[in-house]
């Protein structure tokens, strides 16, 4: 009865300030618990608690902390625009450049290859954006 009351009292923490030990913890409380009712001594259940939190402790925790490390790249503004595709409203070139419907709005656009044309209605992709235009290839 004690080792459940231990693993309740662990697991309070846990869920308060949200540090998996603790639940690493309060899981040896329940192998303690688990242990004392197939009749296992005091010692052996100690023994019990140690050994599977400090498993779970030296298992789960670096696969935790390697995930934890890990987020998601979201891109925004104009990095989100990079490798889009657009469509282009006026002629397109390396020189003066045009104009091409990029994410349902009009950007001035010029051809990243400098001898590439690019005609009305033609899809095209974008490759970087510089200032407020787009370089498309």
């Amino acid at each position: 009865m004690w080792w459940l009351i231990a693993a309740v009292g662990l697991g309070i923490p846990l869920v308060v300030t949200a540090m998996p030990e603790f639940g690493m913890l309060a899981v040896g409380a329940v192998a303690g618990a688990v242990t004392a009712a197939v009749g296992g001594g005091t010692v052996l259940q100690f023994v019990a608690f140690a050994v599977v939190s400090v498993a779970l402790i030296a298992v789960v925790r670096p696969v935790a902390n390697r995930h934890r490390g890990r987020h998601p790249t979201l891109a925004s503004g104009v990095d989100a625009l990079k490798g889009k595709s657009a469509t282009v409203l006026e002629r397109v070139d390396g020189g003066e450049g045009g104009r091409i419907k990029l994410g349902g709005e009009v950007w001035s656009a010029r051809a990243l290859d400098a001898d590439q044309v690019y005609e009305p209605g033609r899809t095209v992709d974008v490759v970087e954006i510089e200032g407020a235009t787009a370089l498309i290839i």
